[in-house]
């Protein structure tokens, strides 16, 4: 799977209803963040919390050119939840926070305009 940051990229194929609702995202809070030097491209590690039914989950995030570190703890972020773990150097990766790029390809994180509750699917 490629994902593209390029906003000139072309329109991803039709895909049924059906199709969007087997990708689960979820809205969380972002409880811990730290940096991950080894990684090979500049990335955090997150730690978010979904609520009860989806509990903690781990994430490695290359939002370092414009989000600080400092200012992620209790930030609302947007997730797939529900793709299997990735490894990621030494860290295992178990959601995909999700992000925009902006106008030089570097990533912003997406997040509700208001405080939902934690867990609560994007539909």
């Amino acid at each position: 799977m490629h994902l593209s940051h390029d906003p000139a990229a072309a329109a991803a194929p039709i895909i049924g209803f059906d199709d969007f609702l087997k990708v689960d995202i979820r809205v969380g809070t972002i409880v811990s963040a730290e940096p991950y030097p080894e990684a090979r491209k500049p990335a955090f590690k997150l730690r978010i919390d979904f609520g009860p039914t989806i509990g903690q989950k781990r994430s490695s995030a290359q939002i370092t050119e414009n989000h600080a570190l400092a200012d992620l703890p209790g930030r609302q972020v947007a997730a797939v939840v529900n793709f299997p773990p990735r490894q990621i150097g030494k860290f295992m990766s178990e959601v995909l926070t999700l992000g925009f790029a902006d106008e030089a390809g570097a990533v912003m994180l997406f997040a509700p305009d208001r405080p939902v509750p934690n867990g609560a699917r994007l539909f």
